[in-house]
């Protein structure tokens, strides 16, 4: 966010940076969710021209009025080590952010939330452990504490209202019978069962 305010809050240094990038820096209100998540994406996407703005010959001539936060700025723009963990959060949170987009409609979701979360926090298991190098049985710390905070937020918001919605979606009551034939019979008595 550093980054992003010292550049958007001076005309000069925006302009600079309008020339290196064909893509604007967002302002994302703090109030949308996961503004944090949206404003790394467009920085990953801005690299180039962010790189190029901080070794160009006006940034160097210009940066005096505060240098400070311009040689901060400079550190962190030209840093590889500071771009691999803006990668590496960017990946481990994008299930997190897909799931909440899915949900973040005006389609009804509520019977997909259960399959929703486990595959989730199937897929933040996999990008933790990918970065780590480990194998999928080893013991993770930092996936440890990932863990604990989503199942935290599931029991939080977790009804039984979204267990019966999951338990009535189709999906999941008549896949054993889609994959055999039934007789007609069968499928009445099944489906009165259930009406």
């Amino acid at each position: 966010m550093v980054i992003k305010n010292f550049i958007m809050n001076h005309n000069m240094r925006l302009a600079i940076f309008q020339k290196f990038s064909p893509l604007k820096l967002l302002s994302v209100a703090d109030t949308r969710f996961a503004s944090i998540i949206v404003m790394l994406k467009r920085f990953k996407l801005i690299k180039r021209g962010l790189q190029a703005m901080v070794i160009s010959d006006e940034w160097t001539s210009y940066r005096e009025e505060d240098m400070g936060k311009a040689n901060f700025v400079k550190d962190k723009i030209v840093n590889d080590d500071w771009w691999d963990k803006l990668a590496y959060i960017v990946d481990f949170t994008k299930p997190i952010y897909d799931m909440i987009r899915l949900c973040d409609t005006d389609k009804p979701c509520l019977h997909l939330v259960y399959e929703m979360w486990d595959s989730m926090i199937e897929q933040v298991k996999l990008e933790i452990y990918k970065k780590e190098g480990r194998p999928n049985s080893e013991f993770s710390p930092f996936y440890h504490v990932v863990y604990e905070i989503l199942v935290a937020r599931w029991a939080k918001s977790n009804t039984p209202l979204h267990c019966l919605a999951h338990s009535l979606n189709p999906r999941y009551i008549f896949y054993y019978y889609l994959t055999f034939s039934l007789s007609y019979y069968t499928y009445t008595q099944i489906y009165n069962s259930f009406f």
